[in-house]
């Protein structure tokens, strides 16, 4: 078995890659900014669970990788407030992604909840 097998992992990933893609039409101004805070908060609640998962034999250190997956998860969401409230997304946009992310969360928290399954 594979840390991409992990649901969290892949539904993690997609929307890492669907906040790359979207950050692509915020202003220039903002590629150190907010573009990248964005792109990187979402993309280490990945890389999080994938090194997780490689000491998943350790329940405190996979449990505390997946506790920072999820505190970058909800640093993902906050972005998101910064992006509406600065009119690079929508409303609709943002509740989309708020509800992807949520989702991960939730998978984490099961993850967190569950250790042994994950043996």
């Amino acid at each position: 078995m594979s840390f991409r097998t992990l649901l969290a992992y892949q539904k993690g990933f997609a929307l890492a890659m669907e906040l790359f893609h979207l950050t692509k039409d915020f202003p220039q101004a903002e590629v150190f900014g907010l573009t990248s805070q964005i792109v990187r908060s979402s993309r280490s609640v990945c890389s999080n669970i994938a090194e997780g998962y490689r000491k998943r034999q350790y329940e405190k250190h996979f449990k505390s990788k997946l506790s920072d997956a999820d505190s970058e998860n909800t640093e993902t969401q906050l972005w998101l407030d910064f992006a509406l409230a600065c009119d690079y997304i929508s409303d609709e946009q943002r509740s989309d992604l708020l509800s992807k992310s949520e989702e991960v969360g939730k998978l984490l928290n099961y993850m967190m909840n569950n250790p042994d399954k994950f043996k």
